[in-house]
């Protein structure tokens, strides 16, 4: 056999097939699924996040609403809308810790008990001696002296704190100082 006819038994050169969109490589399959998984998880967060939002709005919107009949209350009915503000106020943040704390017992806390509770759990730096006695006693009162835009701007503050702040690292258990 001489070159020639070798030559002429080969066949031509054979280009691959392109490559094809699908099945994709199994990179893009582990890409699409981290994807998935990061969508996923953006998604439960912002809606975890809007979802507090919405609450802790309703919260402050009850908060001003009650402010606002104190604001248009006549002088000769100072004492009694002060008091009504008093209950109303310390039945919104028995309502927004009960929503927030479902497993704590602050439903049946009162007077000093309730005090703690609420300098416990939420930013509480605004908290005067007259706001405490407030809280605790206020409703008990057949009048009460108390700052009513201290007050608000107290419960702003504290359920704000609740709802807008991260979460406070639990204390380890067994330590005490």
């Amino acid at each position: 056999m001489d070159s020639e006819e070798l030559l002429s038994q080969l066949a031509d050169i054979h280009l691959p097939q392109a490559v094809g969109l699908w099945p994709p490589a199994p990179g893009w399959w582990i890409l699409a699924l981290v994807l998935l998984i990061l969508a996923l998880f953006v998604a439960r967060r912002y809606l975890r996040y809007s979802r507090l939002h919405k609450i802790c709005n309703h919260a402050l919107s009850e908060l001003d609403r009650c402010y606002a009949q104190v604001a248009v209350a006549a002088d000769d009915a100072a004492d009694s809308s002060r008091l009504r503000y008093i209950n109303e106020v310390n039945s919104v943040l028995r309502r927004v810790a009960l929503v927030h704390f479902p497993q704590s017992a602050s439903a049946s806390l009162d007077g000093a008990a309730w005090v703690d509770f609420i300098k416990e759990k939420g930013e509480s730096s605004a908290m005067t001696a007259e706001i405490a006695a407030a809280l605790s006693f206020g409703r008990f009162q057949k009048q009460c002296q108390v700052d009513v835009d201290a007050l608000h701007g107290f419960g702003r503050r504290w359920v704000s704190s609740l709802y807008l702040s991260p979460p406070k690292p639990a204390e380890p258990q067994g330590l005490s100082h």
